[in-house]
Formats: C-alpha cells, structure tokens, sequence
C-alpha cells in the first residue's frame, strides 16, 4: 500500500507540504523538487499538482508558512515587552536569530527570490506585516529620531541577516565578543541597543528644545 493511501483524500495537500519541509530541512531547497515530494509521499508524479501547481508554488507556500512562524513570535515577544522601551530590538533580533540557527536551509530558502514568488499576495502580506511591527515600535519607542524608521529598521535588519548569512555560509565562527563575554550574536543586539536612543530620553531632548 502506498504511503498516501494511508491518508484521507483531503489530507493530501498537507502531506505533501510535511514531506517538502522534512526534505528542505534535510537537504536544503535543491532537494525539494514535485518528483521527489510525489516519490517520498508515496503517490503518482502528477499527483501533487492538483495542489501545487509547480516547485515554485510548493516553495512559495513553504516561505510563507516559515514567515508567519516569525510573525507570531515577534507578536508573541512584543505582547510582554515593557512599553516605551527598546525591547523591540532583542524581540526581532531574537525571532530572526533563533529561527535562522534552528532552520538553517528553511531560512536561507526565505530569500531566495530565484525560486520562490515574490508577487504572491498572501506571502507579501505576511512579509510586510513582519516589517509594518517592526516600524510600528521604532515610531513608539522612539517618536523623533535623526533618521527615518526605515533606515533604522533597515539597519536592525541588515546587521542580523548578515550575520545570520556569514554563519549558515561558514565565514564566520560562533565566538564570544572579548570584551562583554557574550556570544557575538547577543553581542551586536546589545551594541544596536546602545546606538538607540531610550523613548524617555528622546522625549527629555524634545521638551527641552521646546
């Protein structure tokens, strides 16, 4: 008896998404392909395009559901940070870091615009409302600033990706930073912590100018 066969007819979509995931995670996305996801589930060929139209659609739906893995601890995160604070930092930083050291091939998939659509509407709604938080808490914790939020949220974004990426590829080395003792990681959340200004300090300089 097949493998699908065990499964009831509507549970084939999720099958096969469970077989892709375990496959991404052991061989990263080239081994993820509609042969070897049909093959490994146990049914025909064809059989995973009544679902999936093609690799690009089963890779699409993988991303998003790992985006929305990230969402909900941001939004698990944020709901106990002290309001006004820079929490926010640790909260993103942490989701990212965490999830890329855990899932290494799921994350290095969540950028790989050559193979996944980047237009899908749903998988763009998720990846924004990622970001729109992140804004959302630099606008609240720090209400006047030098620079825009974006730059700000960029800038938090672009140091831990990078560093995630340095990592999963091997050019860097899990140390400690020499002078804190800390892990390098929590080390640089730390140092882009002391860049931001605290939101009662920020309020302090603008009455003050007043």
């Amino acid at each position: 008896m097949s493998k699908a066969k065990k499964f009831h007819h509507g549970d084939l979509k999720r099958v096969l998404f469970d077989v892709a995931l375990q496959l991404l995670d052991r061989g990263g996305a080239e081994g993820v392909t509609i042969r070897a996801v049909a093959r490994e589930a146990g049914v025909s060929h064809g059989a995973p395009v009544n679902h999936y139209r093609d690799r690009e659609a089963l890779l699409t739906a993988l991303v998003k559901s790992q985006f929305e893995t990230i969402l909900n601890t941001v939004e698990e995160g944020l709901s106990v940070a002290s309001a006004g604070s820079n929490v926010w930092i640790e909260v993103f930083a942490t989701a990212l870091l965490d999830f890329g050291f855990q899932y290494p091939h799921r994350y290095k998939l969540l950028w790989r615009g050559d193979l996944i659509n980047l237009q899908d509407p749903e998988l763009s709604k998720t990846m924004d409302q990622i970001y729109d938080k992140l804004c959302d808490e630099i606008e609240r914790s720090l209400p006047a600033t030098k620079f825009d939020r974006d730059t700000v949220a960029v800038g938090l974004w672009a140091m831990i990706h990078g560093y995630l990426d340095m990592r999963l590829s091997g050019m860097f080395v899990p140390l400690d930073d020499k002078v804190s003792g800390k892990p390098r990681d929590a080390a640089l959340i730390d140092l882009f912590k002391m860049l931001m200004p605290q939101a009662d300090s920020v309020k302090a300089d603008a009455l003050a100018t007043k």
